[in-house]
């Protein structure tokens, strides 16, 4: 099913939906970002507690910026994934973060 549905993307013959919210959370969850996200914070906290007031807050605006954009490009990112790997691409159908459907085709033109 993967080697046809790479076909069919790569053809234009379907139609390739993501879940925005169900994406971001499965990128989350898959890069385990609160995990990164923490320590980051608590570094930025430590930064200006010691005194280097701009450099820790810079690195807690980082800790808090960086997985936001990570969330928001997730659709294209998985769609890259899905189309490499067998597995993650069976894992996003399961899970329902990605909807294939067929594309129509273009409306022909009259003369």
């Amino acid at each position: 099913m993967h080697r046809e549905f790479v076909q069919a993307f790569h053809d234009g013959t379907v139609r390739v939906d993501f879940d925005p919210a169900r994406s971001g959370q499965y990128l989350s969850a898959r890069m385990l970002l609160p995990l990164f996200m923490l320590p980051v914070l608590g570094a930025g906290v430590a930064l200006a507690l010691l005194g280097h007031v701009w450099i820790g807050l810079a690195v807690i605006a980082f800790g808090i910026i960086a997985p936001r954009l990570v969330k928001r490009s997730a659709p294209r990112f998985l769609l890259m994934q899905a189309l490499e790997d067998e597995t993650v691409f069976n894992e996003l159908l399961r899970t329902g973060v990605l909807r294939i459907t067929d594309s129509a085709p273009p409306p022909k033109a009259t003369p």
